[in-house]
């Protein structure tokens, strides 16, 4: 073990914690050091481990094991919607577009061609289309699932900068989520195509999908494309599509079509992978 490594347990204070855990200690068999840090982590941000699959904090190797941890088999119900949630988190905002622009904030908005890594044909899909940001918070669960029924057509990284994408700095960053690394999924339903978008975040190790693995990193500065059109990559409504190492935020681009968010929605809201997100009028 490096003496950086050895040291890190005395910076695991609230201020510090993530940034203490970023880099190779996430990813390092640590012992315990790892369980410490886990321990610390579950206290500081009340992380819920009934929930876990597995909740006994001593068994996870590294703290990515811990933080990409399984919930338990029916803790998260499948809703009876169209739409469900994909995530657990809070939702920073939500709702319809004005042709290309996506609200971000007070006085903040960017463009969904932006979103996407600057394809202009494939962000016109979605003029005047719904959207949705959910932001996951440290102590969520941080694995993605899939709103409805779709077939993967197209997967786009997009590299970026880091930002923290809490609320706070959703709301003092013009574009945040068009400026942050990304990775862009494209789908298509029974409803016409759908964007699923994670965003990365300060000190996010990677990010991964079901059907490659890791995305990044590497991070190799230019934007990467995969297209699926001739394979049967088809996923179904809440089932894991992709997963966050420290974690981050999702957008859901929709097509302009009548589409009704559900009623208790609000930004702030808490939310839980599964329940209903929105039905299709």
């Amino acid at each position: 073990m490096s003496a950086r490594l050895a040291v890190l347990p005395q910076y695991l204070y609230p201020k510090q914690a993530l940034t203490a855990l970023a880099g190779k200690f996430a990813s390092a068999r640590a012992g315990s050091l790892t369980t410490a840090a886990i321990r610390r982590f579950v206290a500081r941000y009340g992380v819920n481990m009934s929930e876990a699959a597995n909740p006994e904090i001593t068994s996870y190797p590294t703290f990515n094991d811990f933080f990409t941890r399984a919930l338990r088999d029916g803790v998260r119900p499948i809703a009876q919607a169209d739409l469900i949630c994909p995530v657990d988190g809070s939702i920073s905002q939500f709702g319809a577009m004005a042709r290309d622009r996506i609200f971000q904030a007070k006085d903040h908005d960017y463009s969904t061609t932006a979103l996407v890594g600057g394809d202009a044909s494939l962000a016109a899909q979605f003029d005047n289309g719904s959207f949705a940001t959910l932001y996951l918070s440290p102590r969520d669960y941080h694995r993605i699932h899939m709103p409805c029924d779709g077939r993967l057509l197209r997967m786009i990284h997009v590299p970026g900068d880091l930002f923290s994408v809490n609320p706070v700095t959703a709301q003092a960053v013009p574009g945040l989520f068009a400026r942050n690394e990304r990775v862009v999924c494209v789908f298509d339903s029974d409803r016409g195509p759908f964007v699923l978008a994670l965003v990365g975040a300060t000190i996010v190790g990677s990010m991964a999908t079901v059907w490659h693995g890791v995305v990044t990193p590497p991070r190799s500065g230019v934007v990467r494309e995969w297209h699926y059109k001739d394979q049967m990559v088809t996923l179904k409504k809440g089932e894991e599509m992709g997963r966050f190492l420290l974690g981050s935020t999702v957008v859901l681009l929709f097509p302009a079509a009548p589409l009704a968010f559900d009623p208790s929605w609000s930004p702030g809201k808490t939310i839980r992978m599964g329940e209903a997100m929105a039905r299709r009028r």
